[in-house]
This record gives C-alpha cells, sequence and structure tokens, in this order.
C-alpha cells in the first residue's frame, strides 16, 4: 500500500533514535524525517540519515507540522515532551519504557483520548512471529492450564553496544531512567500480554556486576497474576555474558517453552521424554522495527487504534515501580485495585 509523504518527527538521536529514522526512510523514502535533540545535528548526521531539519527547540519543531512523532529521547523526559507535542496535535509512539514513573503518564493518556491522537508503547517485541505463535498456542490450551511461569532475559551490559562506553548510556544512568527494570520492560509487558493483568508483585533488586554505575544491574521477580492466581517468576540481569530471553510456560498437560533469541518454542507433553519443536522463525534485528513502524503509520493513516496502548506502558511502569518498592521494603506490593 502506498502512502503519501508525511512529515515525521524523531525526539532523540541515540542508537534508538537512528535506527528509528533508519526503518522509516527504508519502508517510506518519501517521508519527510527530521529531529528534535539538545544539541544541534552535525552535517554528518543529516546527510547520513537523510533527515530534513535538526530542531533544538520543541516550538520550532512544532512548527514543523509533523504527522507523528517518535520518542525516543531519554525517559526521564518522555512525558514532558509527550504532553506539548499532543497538546499540538501530534500522534505519539514513544519508545519503552513510557515514562520512568508512573506519576504523569495518566495525564498523557486523557489528553492524547480528548484529543483524538493515537498514542502508542514501542514494544516491538510483540511483533516477534515467535512470540505471537507462543500466545497462540497458550491460547489453545496447548499444555493445558498454565499454573506457573519462568522468564528470563539477560545480557552484559557491556556487549549491548559494543562502539560506546556503556557508563555513558542512558541504560547505566539513574537521572536518564536507566537500570535493568527499566530497560527490560519488554518482558514484564509481554508476560502481561500472555497473562493478563497483574495483582501483586515480590522482587529483589540489586548491583551484582563490576559496573560503574548508579543503578540496578539484576532484579528477580515474582509477579502474581489477577487470572486463576497464576504466578510468574521474571529474572532480569545486565551481568550474563551469554545472552538470554526465554519463557517456559508449565501447564497441567505439559509445558512450553519459548526463546526469543532462537526464535523457537518447543513442547514437553505429559508423559514424554524430552521437548518437540513446534515453531521455528529467526527474524533479522530491524524485522520488528518494522513491523511496528508500518502498524504505528496505518494506525495514523486510517485511524487505527494501535495494538500496545499507552494503558499498556503504564502497567510495565506500574510494576517496575511496585518492584522497587518491594525490594526497599522487603514485602509484597499490592498493585492498583487490589
Amino acid at each position: 500500500m502506498k502512502y503519501s509523504p508525511m512529515r515525521v518527527l524523531v525526539v532523540g538521536l541515540g542508537s534508538i533514535g537512528k535506527r528509528h529514522i533508519e526503518v522509516i526512510k527504508t519502508l517510506y523514502p518519501n517521508f519527510i524525517v527530521s529531529v528534535l535533540r539538545h544539541k544541534k545535528c552535525c552535517d554528518e548526521d543529516v546527510a547520513k540519515l537523510r533527515l530534513e531539519k535538526c530542531f533544538t527547540q520543541i516550538k520550532e519543531a512544532i512548527k514543523f507540522q509533523p504527522h507523528f512523532a517518535v520518542i525516543a529521547n531519554p525517559a526521564t523526559f518522555h512525558i514532558e515532551v509527550a504532553m506539548e507535542l499532543a497538546q499540538a496535535g501530534i500522534h505519539l509512539l514513544i519508545e519503552k519504557p513510557l515514562s520512568h514513573v508512573v506519576n504523569g503518564i495518566d495525564a498523557l493518556i486523557s489528553l492524547c483520548q480528548e484529543r483524538n491522537i493515537k498514542l502508542m508503547t514501542a514494544y516491538n517485541l510483540r511483533f516477534l512471529p515467535s512470540l505471537t505463535a507462543f500466545r497462540e498456542y497458550l491460547e489453545s490450551q496447548a499444555a493445558g492450564k498454565i499454573i506457573s511461569v519462568r522468564a528470563e532475559v539477560g545480557q552484559h551490559l557491556s556487549g549491548w553496544r559494543p562502539t560506546v562506553d556503556y557508563r555513558n548510556t542512558v541504560t547505566a544512568q539513574k537521572r536518564l531512567g536507566g537500570g535493568v527494570l527499566l530497560e527490560l520492560t519488554h518482558d514484564i509487558d509481554y508476560l502481561l500480554w500472555l497473562f493478563g493483568p497483574a495483582a501483586w508483585v515480590k522482587a529483589n533488586t540489586s548491583q551484582q556486576g563490576q559496573f560503574e554505575i548508579d543503578v540496578e544491574d539484576t532484579s528477580h521477580l515474582i509477579i502474581g497474576f489477577k487470572k486463576n492466581q497464576l504466578v510468574a517468576t521474571l529474572n532480569l540481569d545486565f551481568i550474563r555474558h551469554d545472552t538470554c530471553r526465554y519463557c517456559i510456560a508449565i501447564g497441567d498437560k505439559g509445558s512450553l517453552r519459548w526463546d526469543a533469541v532462537a526464535g523457537t518454542i518447543e513442547s514437553f507433553a505429559e508423559g514424554a521424554t524430552e521437548w518437540q519443536p513446534l515453531f521455528e522463525h529467526k527474524v533479522e534485528r530491524n524485522y520488528t522495527y518494522e513491523k511496528e513502524i508500518k502498524h504505528f503509520v496505518e494506525c495514523v493513516s486510517h485511524g487505527l487504534s494501535p495494538v500496545i496502548t499507552g494503558k499498556d506502558g503504564r502497567d510495565s511502569v506500574e510494576i517496575v515501580e511496585a518492584a522497587k518498592k518491594s525490594s526497599e521494603l522487603g514485602k509484597t506490593i499490592y498493585l492498583t485495585g487490589e
């Protein structure tokens, strides 16, 4: 499907901002893309990224009249920028996490609803074919009733962005919304997507690695869900030297194992002696970002509702806050409505 040229504003020019620009220009070469950041772009970036303009003031960026904005600056500034852009009638795709705290998110969601602004949280992991298939297997009760869940994600911080000093990244700095909990909210989001709303959280967060950072690098969560009294464990870390992201759903008729890195799903049926393959689809790194951008462009163009909402983003941040509070106080934290 062909789309008329849109004006797109990308807020922030870190690694994820540049990735979004690359994806947009690949999918829609005729789209006009400009950047808003705290300092001027160098001529090399403007030429390489095929930018129209580089703004340092939000009022000037609004005069560009973008159809939508991709907010990819540090999480601590997401809501402030998003509110001003939404007031100007600009649709919003906001990188995860939606914010570093819940405070302010509800006001943004309300404003977007009042102004008919499309608001989507950029959890691109949801566009993985293997995760979508995992959800379908769960819904078909391929393992029966799910009674327990184990999930884990980790990668050594020094290997995330090998070309830069990890100490200078957003991930490593509290003032910019760093830390393993906020950085890896993808895994909180997909658990909520698969198993429904959470009721309570019990967690321990700490610094286990030998990093020069002021944020947690390890977190162990126990999440209680509202449905069927299901309990999941989720381990997040920056310290392991292998890269992993997986989820095992244990049912009363067997187990299902999803491996995001390999793009596979396996089954261990009742009475079986080994895991059996069910699904395999490994994708290139930009695949999910392309699917995400395509979906959001369709939402803006055709008035559709984003599949990942502002509330979805809020729910993940609420669990992050609850996990930090639980670790600090040493007790279970019950979530909104409980």
